[in-house]
């Protein structure tokens, strides 16, 4: 049914599998659309009580998004592209069914902000976290620098999007980011245990805890339209375009200020 995910339901809970690995998952547009097309059916399925989304392989969750889709971006395309992904991301958050990241490696730009995105994250002992776009002359755009300050705190969630550093799962288990670290081989079992643990009570009030979580940071909504509109004057500026094309050769970026 969808070009880039794979899904699978057993016992009402449906496994969402970004399968992009020869690219370490990394979000293309299609696949966040794919992304936000599954959430809003498995919210109408009976059959569904919960969803896991996780990534395909070992190394890698979502390594971020495509870079290759940022070349040659106008100010207006980028703003659009942001508003696709914080669209796919807002549905997930809003999702009346719990969703859990099931983390299995990078979760990186995008694939933090999609991680971030879920209600609940269990990470591999190997997972890493971050929003390294700052290297690539440009800032988060789906959601990250609203949701890393929700969870960490703007204290480190302004260090760690200045610097571009990766998070440890360790420091991502103390920061509150995720709530459990297991063994590789467990992910998907802890993952389905916590999710058991929620689906057997009542729908509906699953629905409505989520539903007032969520209220309580309406307050930012105008944070994520910031975010779109800095992150499309990013690509206005020379720096984005050496940041772009240093990330695609392996190189270091020369950042001029312009």
């Amino acid at each position: 049914m969808y070009t880039n995910l794979i899904t699978e339901l057993s016992n009402y809970i449906l496994t969402i599998i970004i399968n992009r690995p020869k690219y370490l998952n990394a979000l293309n547009r299609q696949t966040v659309l794919e992304l936000e097309d599954c959430i809003l059916k498995a919210q109408e399925n009976n059959l569904i009580k919960g969803i896991i989304i996780t990534g395909s392989g070992e190394k890698s969750f979502v390594a971020g998004a495509d870079i290759k889709e940022f070349i040659g971006l106008s100010e207006t395309e980028a703003r659009y592209l942001a508003h696709i992904g914080q669209s796919a991301f807002k549905t997930i958050e809003n999702c009346k069914k719990p969703v859990l990241a099931a983390v299995n490696g990078f979760a990186l730009g995008g694939g933090c902000e999609l991680a971030m995105a879920c209600h609940l994250r269990i990470a591999s002992e190997h997972a890493e976290f971050g929003q390294p776009e700052v290297k690539l002359g440009i800032i988060a755009g789906y959601g990250g620098t609203q949701r890393l300050i929700q969870y960490i705190g703007k204290t480190k969630a302004t260090e760690y999007h200045l610097t571009g550093k990766n998070i440890s799962a360790e420091n991502a288990l103390n920061f509150g980011l995720i709530n459990y670290i297991v063994p590789k081989d467990q992910l998907i079992a802890k993952s389905i245990e916590l999710l058991n643990d929620i689906i057997k009570h009542s729908p509906i009030t699953i629905s409505a805890v989520l539903r007032s979580l969520n209220s309580f940071y309406d307050i930012n909504e105008k944070g994520f339209e910031s975010e779109i509109n800095e992150f499309g004057k990013c690509f206005l500026t020379n720096d984005s375009k050496e940041g772009i094309a240093a990330f695609l050769e392996k190189r270091k970026p020369i950042f001029k200020g312009n």
